[in-house]
Formats: structure tokens, C-alpha cells, sequence
């Protein structure tokens, strides 16, 4: 974890102070800086996964390509997770739309 900090620290310090990327595409950094529900939540299942599964994305990755099944069986339930959070998140946002205009046509 150290590692991780001491490497992303100073890379998160120049991206902030640049535009764009080295391809020229626009700098997109999370705006949110708060700790909330969401947040914590979303912290606990990626730590709960990552205990029972013994693996990170990354290194499941790789794992992946080496042929081992452990592996096989994290990725796609990690990418089946990722599917359930954005179809949820579609849902979130055309509900909150939905509510809206409800309120402006009274």
C-alpha cells in the first residue's frame, strides 16, 4: 500500500495541474472528495472480495492470462459486479429524472 501511495500521490499532484492527457484527451479527475454511505460501502465489498478471492483486479488479471481457474471465476464475477453497478446506476439516474419532471409539470 505504501508503494501505491508514494507512486499515486505525485501522479494525482501533475494530473491535477494539467488539462489534458499525453493523448491530448480532456483530464477527468473525481470531483468528489467527501466519505460517504456509497463510498464505505463500496470500500467494504471490494475488501470483502478481494479477502475471499485472494486477488486484486490487476494481479486477477494476469492471473487470468496464466490459465489459472481461481482467476476465471473472480474475473467474471468481478465483471458481472461491474454490469449490476451500472445498470443500477442507469436506474439511479432515470429515476431521479423521472421524479424530477414529475415535479415540474405540477
Amino acid at each position: 500500500m505504501a508503494g501505491a501511495i508514494a507512486v499515486g500521490v505525485p501522479a494525482f499532484a501533475v494530473a491535477a495541474r494539467r488539462s489534458t492527457t499525453l493523448l491530448g484527451t480532456p483530464m477527468l479527475l473525481p470531483a468528489a472528495r467527501g466519505i460517504d454511505r456509497r463510498l464505505v460501502l463500496g470500500s467494504v465489498l471490494f475488501g470483502v472480495g478481494w479477502g475471499l478471492a485472494g486477488f486484486c483486479p490487476g494481479p486477477a488479471l494476469v492471473a487470468l492470462g496464466a490459465g489459472y481457474a481461481k482467476a476465471v471465476v473472480f474475473t467474471v464475477a468481478m465483471v458481472v459486479g461491474m454490469l449490476v453497478f451500472e445498470l443500477a446506476e442507469r436506474s439511479r439516474a432515470h429515476l431521479g429524472r423521472s421524479a424530477e419532471s414529475a415535479a415540474e409539470s405540477q
